[in-house]
């Protein structure tokens, strides 16, 4: 996938105003080499730990609006700094990465630069930081109301019952009902039955 270092000069302008200096003191600290990628449809941001021929390396989608993107580098930088305290030795979503990541995010809630929606979504998010970045159902409805750029994907929950909707893979499915927490969906080529969650992004048809 394409991808292009960030001159240091020119990171403010994928932040929120506000979190650039502290965010390149950790880019410097730990000598981190940071890209941009292009929208990648399955992750939002990637770590890969040193080595004896590479620095650490982080890169988060350039499509993500400035809070997200905030968000998803210190999901990224909290996996490093676990790393430096525990090497291979731990989980890669176990307790260690959960406090790190949760003290990470309590530093910049404390500086007051998100919005009051987003924060509160932080806050709850505090007690048991998710495994995927941005992923509490909560967290990602609000973080999606700041994006600028336009986007003919929805919400599954958003779709009316019985629309056709393609996913990232290309497969079309009929949205069906809700079943507790998720949405029954049938693939129309197949006839199977799946589950999405009520916050997963589709391209509706039609």
């Amino acid at each position: 996938m394409p991808k292009k270092e960030v001159p240091l000069n020119q990171l403010q302008h994928y932040l929120p105003p506000g979190t650039a200096d502290e965010v390149m003191m950790y880019l410097h600290q730990y000598k981190i080499h940071l890209t941009i990628a292009r929208e990648r449809k399955s992750i939002l941001g990637d770590y890969r730990h040193r080595t004896h021929h590479a620095n650490h390396r982080i890169s988060v989608n350039g499509n993500l609006n400035k809070f997200s993107f905030l968000i998803t580098l210190l999901h990224e930088l909290a996996h490093l700094l676990t790393f430096e305290q525990h090497s291979n030795k731990v989980q890669a979503h176990g307790k260690e990465w959960k406090m790190i990541f949760g003290l990470l995010l309590q530093q910049f809630v404390e500086h007051k630069i998100f919005p009051a929606d987003i924060e509160t979504e932080l806050l709850q998010s505090l007690k048991n930081p998710a495994a995927s970045s941005c992923a509490e159902d909560g967290l990602l409805r609000v973080l999606r109301k700041y994006d600028t750029r336009e986007s003919h994907h929805r919400l599954i929950e958003e779709l009316p019952a019985n629309t056709l909707f393609r996913i990232k893979d290309g497969r079309v499915f009929q949205r069906g009902e809700k079943l507790r927490k998720r949405f029954k969906c049938k693939e129309v080529k197949t006839g199977k039955l799946y589950l999405f969650s009520p916050v997963y992004e589709v391209e509706p048809l039609g």
